[in-house]
Order: structure tokens, then C-alpha cells, then sequence
């Protein structure tokens, strides 16, 4: 009668405690997926700018470049030359301007396999002496563009 009850124990023990430890068993979940993102391409950018002169063709051309890529972390590219050039603006007071070529690359992705961007571009310069007033005051000339995306 003893090992009956035994044998009952143990058994009422297995089934009560059985099924717990099959569930610690069992495999663990799977880990959410990551959405799935884009893969991160990269490009090489050219920029020219030529100088006409006044028969409309190229008399000066320079190219600049910069690198970029896809990556949603991309805060974007900037190319900055030039000169600070200092301007009176009143008596023993001089105002520094920026001329040069700027260039700024931002938001830089793909569409259909195709490059699309934002880009901006600044070229000033200051304008021929003999063109401006007769005032010692320079005249400065700014051409700017933007483009909101292109592909």
C-alpha cells in the first residue's frame, strides 16, 4: 500500500508540476524584426562652375566634389571657398562678406533607383570695377540656387 501511494504522489506531483516545466522548455519567441531598411548607397558628386566671358564662352572652370551616401543619418555635405572680403561701413568700422562658391547637399536618397537630393548653390562675387557707380562702394553680385529634390 505504500508504494501505492508513492507511485500516486509521484504521479499527481508530475502532472501538477510536468507542464511547467515543458513551457520553461519550449523555445523562446522569436525577437521582433527590424523594419526592413534600404540598402546605404554611396556617390560621388561633381560640381562645375565655368566663368563665360562676354562672347558666352568658357574663359575660367573650376570643379568641386564631395561624397555622399543614402544613410537616413547623412546630415548632408558642404563645400565652402572663397575669400572674406572687408567693406567699410562707416567711419573706423569694416563689416566682413563672404564671396566665393558654396555648395550644400542634404536629404540625400533614392527613388526608383534614381539619386534625389537638395541642393543649394551660392556663387557672389564682386562685380567689375568699372561697371559699378562711381562711389567707392563695391557692388557685389550673388547667384543662387536652390532645388527642393531632383532626380
Amino acid at each position: 500500500m505504500r508504494k501505492f501511494a508513492v507511485i500516486c504522489c509521484l504521479a499527481l506531483f508530475a502532472m501538477a508540476f510536468g507542464q511547467r516545466s515543458f513551457a520553461q522548455e519550449s523555445a523562446p519567441a522569436p525577437e521582433p524584426t527590424k523594419a526592413s531598411q534600404a540598402p546605404v548607397h554611396f556617390y560621388h558628386l561633381e560640381f562645375v562652375v565655368q566663368e563665360l566671358g562676354t562672347d558666352g564662352k568658357p574663359v575660367n572652370s573650376r570643379a568641386y566634389t564631395v561624397d555622399t551616401n543614402t544613410d537616413r543619418s547623412n546630415r548632408g555635405v558642404s563645400v565652402r571657398t572663397g575669400s572674406r572680403v572687408p567693406i567699410s561701413t562707416g567711419e573706423h568700422q569694416i563689416q566682413y562678406i563672404d564671396l566665393g562658391v558654396n555648395f550644400d547637399v542634404h536629404n540625400t536618397y533614392e527613388v526608383e533607383g534614381k539619386l534625389a537630393l537638395e541642393l543649394t548653390a551660392d556663387v557672389s562675387s564682386l562685380a567689375n570695377p568699372g561697371s559699378a557707380s562711381q562711389s567707392s562702394t563695391p557692388v557685389i553680385r550673388n547667384n543662387r540656387w536652390q532645388s527642393p529634390g531632383c532626380c
